[in-house]
């Protein structure tokens, strides 16, 4: 018991606390809720742990506005108060995990430590309630002040469990700031082949808010040997050297920090961590000792596409990551002509993800040509916005005529207006003036009679 603390508890979840305390029940807050309760931060949910079993908790809470049986089986209930959720637990130890993933039963207990002891890090092994204090019978506190993570009794067993806690351990020092200590670690490395037995969708959710939260934890994935398992492709990158004078960095320490250089956004950390993952299959040396890396972009872009489906991404996800890779290295000329161009190639959105794509690549290589590379994205963003905000035509929908217009000059319905609008599209991108009816009209006109036409058609 601990008295150091004290914690606003939510006026719903006081409400089912004391509910179970009138029917004779222990009840506390668990895990993450006291966790970032201590450490200042805004609890994402409220969890609550009960010594009541479930179906006297399905008759205890029968009168709110909802009781739910989410996981009754495994003791977890789940009631609404003034519109809000919020899972109950009974207090539990766990069987055995013949598959690493998940306990094959689960048994009811009296005991609070008991419940505790079954949790993955000490962290979140953590009770709370107003009467009694924090309770934290592994040193849960005392690890936050360390700033470490670490696992509640024997690591090899936590691991051994679920192994998808090996991965959690990144995560949660990745979302924290904080480092994983010694004896989790050593763990880890003992036990990283297990992290096979995880599914991919688990295994996509913890890496995903890892490289959200701090890319640099991809070092830890990858010494601690899980990224061997995860996305092996990587680690090529780590020991491919790229000597060249635009860059500082190896090809891997290179994608790292300019993971750290753009926004926290899925998309566009997943595309950093990707955009350069084909150069060590293409480096080359020339005469004077430089490297290249000729074509890594489209290798990139189908290995990118390869990984992001095997890691069970979304297609729109790997869509906008693969489009981007291929693209990053391309130049973007700081003209109006040359970002129409862009902006009816690949669309608004992508483009401005692909000058953020390109600012982070800057950033991340040799410093010394950083400011003249920035000064002309900058050029570029301002110019994109100055062309969005006049709304000047960069795609055949903004086209002041449109496939009834052509047919109404001859046309034939079909490929043959598709082919003519594009080609009037290319004249607008080029001299915007044109984009008037009757300019179009009259090109339209001028095109069907012509040579020019009839050979493009």
């Amino acid at each position: 018991m601990n008295s150091e603390f004290s914690i606003r508890i939510p006026f719903e979840v006081e409400r089912i606390i004391e509910v179970l305390k009138s029917r004779g029940h222990q009840g506390y807050i668990v895990g993450g809720c006291v966790r970032d309760s201590i450490m200042g931060r805004i609890p994402n949910d409220w969890d609550i742990t009960t010594d009541a079993e479930p179906l006297q908790m399905m008759d205890y809470f029968s009168c709110f506005e909802n009781v739910i049986p989410t996981g009754i089986k495994h003791g977890t209930i789940t009631v609404v108060v003034n519109g809000k959720s919020f899972e109950v637990t009974t207090f539990r130890v766990d069987g055995q995990y013949s598959d690493h993933r998940r306990p094959d039963y689960v048994v009811f207990t009296k005991t609070l430590k008991a419940d505790l002891s079954r949790r993955d890090f000490t962290i979140n092994s953590m009770a709370y309630n107003a009467e009694i204090g924090l309770i934290d019978y592994f040193h849960g506190l005392q690890d936050i002040k360390k700033c470490e993570v670490g696992c509640v009794g024997n690591a090899d067993e936590r691991f051994k469990e679920d192994a998808l806690r090996m991965l959690r351990a990144v995560r949660f020092a990745a979302q924290l700031g904080f480092k994983i200590n010694q004896e989790t670690k050593t763990a880890i490395l003992r036990n990283n082949h297990l992290i096979k037995n995880v599914s991919m969708e688990r295994i996509n959710q913890e890496f995903s808010k890892i490289i959200v939260s701090d890319p640099f934890c991809i070092r830890d994935l990858w010494k601690l040997k899980l990224l061997y398992h995860i996305m092996p492709e990587f680690l090529d990158t780590m020991v491919t050297k790229q000597d060249n004078p635009y860059h500082i960095y190896n090809v891997g320490e290179h994608i790292l920090h300019s993971m750290a250089s753009i926004e926290p956004t899925l998309h566009l950390r997943l595309t950093m961590l990707l955009h350069d993952i084909g150069k060590p299959k293409q480096k080359t040396i020339d005469k004077k000792g430089i490297g290249h890396f000729y074509g890594h972009q489209e290798v990139s872009s189908e290995m990118a596409r390869d990984i992001l489906k095997r890691l069970r991404y979304d297609n729109d996800t790997i869509d906008k990551v693969s489009q981007l890779v291929l693209f990053h290295d391309e130049r973007i000329v700081d003209g109006k002509k040359c970002i129409r161009k862009w902006l009816s190639r690949i669309g608004k959105d992508a483009l401005l993800d692909l000058v953020k794509v390109k600012e982070a690549d800057s950033k991340s290589q040799n410093p010394i040509y950083y400011n003249g590379r920035h000064i002309i994205l900058e050029k570029i963003k301002i110019l994109i916005q100055e062309i969005i905000e006049k709304d000047e035509c960069v795609t055949v929908k903004d086209l002041g005529i449109n496939g009834n217009d052509l047919m109404d000059l001859g046309y034939s319905q079909g490929k043959e207006i598709g082919t003519v609008l594009k080609m009037l599209l290319e004249k607008v991108i080029e001299n915007p003036e044109l984009n008037e009816r009757q300019s179009l009209v009259d090109a339209a006109l001028a095109m069907h009679r012509s040579d020019i036409y009839n050979k493009n058609a």
